[in-house]
């Protein structure tokens, strides 16, 4: 998310996720973890951590394929503890990282190498 707010509305959080509205309010009778609270106006207000439940739900269900049912016994045994996926690294990808990362050193040292000579003269 590029500019995190205090509160998203459920339209915003259904754009987040690519989740449809009603299945977001299912999901709230379904899974004790999401009570999103409600502004005066009676909608509904949700939180990052309202977001981050909801996304692990998603991954949950659409990924590793649990049921509702099956699901909600994984977060209630779970404790909800770590609802977000892992992040998959092949070796390209940590190979690359490592060339960035020499770079990124690299000129680290170059610019403590100017440095030096600045302090020098």
């Amino acid at each position: 998310m590029k500019n995190p707010k205090l509160y998203y509305s459920i339209s915003e959080v259904s754009e987040l996720t690519s989740l449809e509205q009603y299945v977001l309010r299912y999901w709230e009778t379904e899974f004790v973890q999401l009570k999103p609270k409600k502004n005066r106006a009676g909608n509904r207000i949700y939180k990052e951590s309202d977001i981050s439940i909801i996304n692990g739900i998603k991954h949950l269900l659409y990924n590793d394929k649990y049921t509702i049912a099956g699901a909600r016994q994984y977060l209630k045994s779970n404790k909800g503890i770590d609802l977000a996926p892992e992040p998959q690294l092949d070796q390209n990808t940590t190979a690359a990282s490592n060339l960035i990362l020499k770079d990124v050193l690299k000129g680290i040292d170059d610019l403590l190498s100017e440095l030096k000579e600045t302090k020098k003269r």
